[in-house]
């Protein structure tokens, strides 16, 4: 026997209770919209990033000129990342793994960031995603004002493991799209961090430091792929910092805006 106000198919099995069905129809309908024009417009913006990144393309004179001068501040302050690269390379298959991480963890890493914050801490999603976009926007600044060709294309003796070995995130270098000569800052390092940042905050669950991981290893793979410099990071470090204190600046100021609203309102 069904329930009141279920259906049935002909073999006299329930399919659904009708007003539950159309709720939860409803729910999905309603709560994945949402999260499909967020997804959407964060597409747009990546777009934009990277339309941006190749109508600024100063190319390689000026991008070489700045390798060279921040090669050589480095070699004061920092260890070397061929070096680095040599030792790394010297393991069977590392050139491979860290092509792979580097093409496969960027985007999808922080997709999935904002669709798990979206759904299970949807009180961080807003901060972490303005986070992101100040972030990018910012790093799209740098881009233009600082072109630098990253160690892979700067003749400083750095393997470029996405050439020899592949899989590659620049399939094409004159396809018109990429601009290889924006290394600073490192966005993947940019956005890794936010991962961890974000996750290690919304968070309780131990596992969130494995994932906070991420931006170590984004750090070391960046390196011993030989597209970035450790200024790179270090810079995108800032650039983070700076994005978060901003977002945090801009809620405070509306927050408090929002009483002397309604007092004017009464």
């Amino acid at each position: 026997m069904l329930l009141a106000g279920t259906t049935g198919d002909r073999g006299g099995r329930p399919m659904a209770i009708g007003g539950l069905s159309v709720s939860i129809d409803r729910g999905v309908r309603y709560g994945l919209r949402p999260l499909a024009t967020e997804m959407g417009l964060l597409a747009v913006l990546f777009a934009f990033y990277k339309w941006g990144r190749a109508l600024f393309d100063h190319g390689p004179a000026e991008a070489m000129a700045n390798a060279a001068r921040l090669w050589e501040f480095q070699a004061a302050w920092l260890p070397s990342e061929v070096e680095l690269q040599q030792w790394a390379l010297g393991w069977e298959h590392t050139a491979f793994l860290a092509n792979v991480y580097y093409v496969g963890m960027h985007f999808p890493g922080t997709t999935l960031l904002l669709v798990w914050l979206y759904v299970r801490h949807r009180s961080s999603y807003t901060r972490v995603r303005n986070e992101l976009v100040v972030l990018t926007g910012a790093g799209l600044v740098v881009h233009v004002l600082f072109p630098l060709a990253p160690p892979r294309l700067a003749g400083i003796g750095a393997v470029d493991t996405m050439m020899t070995v592949g899989p590659s995130a620049y399939p094409a270098a004159t396809d018109g799209i990429a601009n290889q000569y924006a290394a600073m800052p490192s966005l993947h390092v940019g956005w890794a961090l936010l991962v961890a940042v974000a996750v290690v905050r919304a968070s309780r669950s131990r596992w969130r430091w494995i994932v906070a991981m991420h931006a170590p290893v984004t750090v070391l793979v960046v390196v011993v792929t030989a597209n970035h410099y450790w200024t790179d990071g270090l810079v995108a470090g800032v650039l983070l910092a700076g994005a978060m204190a901003a977002v945090a600046a801009a809620g405070r100021v509306r927050r408090g805006a929002a009483p002397r609203a309604a007092r004017a309102a009464g």
